[in-house]
């Protein structure tokens, strides 16, 4: 009866799911004429995420120096296109892209049939449940290495010139893929959260005891298979969208991975009143532990979320400066 009532709920998720990720996908976009744009596929672990590309239509044929940008708990690449389009504009390649299970891209499934119908050689037809719109800090972040790889065939992509773009939480992937992939030269984080251990979050999020014994649970129940993954967009942790799982969260802290990074510009754009994190805890502590060169900014007067919209035009400015600086040398 529980596995009944669990496949149920499955399925109305993956109907939800679906409608979002088909509004996602159709949404038009057209960029300025002095643009070029399209989009590409990059395999992810056999997941096919949907990256957009942007250039100056000035350097057709040319390669360019590159950043790639992520977005942040419970975003999409569509969300960065007003970014994109300024880098683009100030002379770069820019790669925006979705991660696995968000936005236009596919998603890792699960087999729910006990035995596939028909078989042939390693090809059959089968029953799946889509995973989509979860918060895996270790499966995106591997997405994120996966694109770098992806850029490296890329004829207009100076392989040389490689720049990452990070804003809330992949304010920290771009961190973490930076420490762990030596081709990264320079880095932009934005608002970013660099430590998802329950010891690094807000006292409103229960106590860490309380978060370590819940994830834990929680893994034990899915690794058993009692329970499945969280229903797409769901709202667990304040109202940011996408449930994490949190046994992987326990595994993720940029933060101690920022003494490991040489040879990478990082720069460090925070707001004065960030209100869902301790920036101490966070950007400043990066920061603190980071080699040189390095950068670290803080606009006034704003939250977490202002350096979307008021102040969006100030930081894109900064970080444009910053890979001038360090990408076009």
């Amino acid at each position: 009866m529980q596995r009944h009532r669990i496949s149920i709920l499955l399925i109305i998720a993956i109907s939800f799911s679906s409608a979002v990720h088909a509004q996602q996908a159709a949404q038009p976009f057209t960029p300025p004429a002095d643009l070029d744009y399209r989009k590409a596929d990059v395999m992810s672990e056999g997941v096919r995420l949907t990256a957009e590309l942007y250039s100056p239509r000035s350097a057709a044929g040319k390669q360019l120096p590159t950043i790639i940008m992520s977005h942040g708990w419970g975003g999409t690449a569509a969300l960065l296109r007003n970014v994109a389009m300024d880098f683009a504009h100030a002379g770069y390649f820019v790669i925006a892209f979705d991660y696995r299970g968000w936005g236009a891209s596919d998603s890792r499934v699960i087999l729910t049939a006990p035995e596939p119908a028909k078989k042939e050689g390693n090809k059959f037809t089968a029953e799946v449940m889509e995973i989509r719109e979860v918060v895996d800090p270790l499966e995106q972040t591997q997405d994120i290495f996966n694109v770098i790889h992806w850029a490296m065939g890329e004829p207009q992509v100076d392989k040389n010139r490689i720049g990452l773009w990070g804003s809330s939480y992949s304010g920290g992937h771009v961190v973490y893929v930076a420490a762990h992939d030596p081709r990264v030269k320079c880095i932009v984080s934005q608002v970013g959260a660099m430590d998802s251990r329950p010891t690094a979050q807000l006292a409103s999020a229960g106590s860490a005891e309380d978060q370590y014994k819940l994830a834990y649970e929680e893994a034990t129940k899915r690794a058993r298979g009692e329970i499945g993954y969280p229903a797409p967009r769901a709202r667990v942790i304040g109202n940011l969208q996408g449930a994490p799982i949190r046994e992987k969260l326990l595994r993720y802290s940029p933060v101690d991975d920022a003494a490991m990074i040489k040879n990478c510009a990082m720069m460090f754009v925070v707001a004065e009143k960030e209100e869902l994190f301790d920036n101490a805890k966070h950007a400043k502590l990066v920061y603190d532990r980071a080699r040189e060169p390095k950068k670290y900014v803080v606009i006034p007067g704003i939250t977490h979320y202002g350096v979307y919209t008021t102040a969006r035009v100030e930081a894109t400015k900064l970080e444009i400066e910053w890979y001038d600086q360090h990408l076009k040398k």
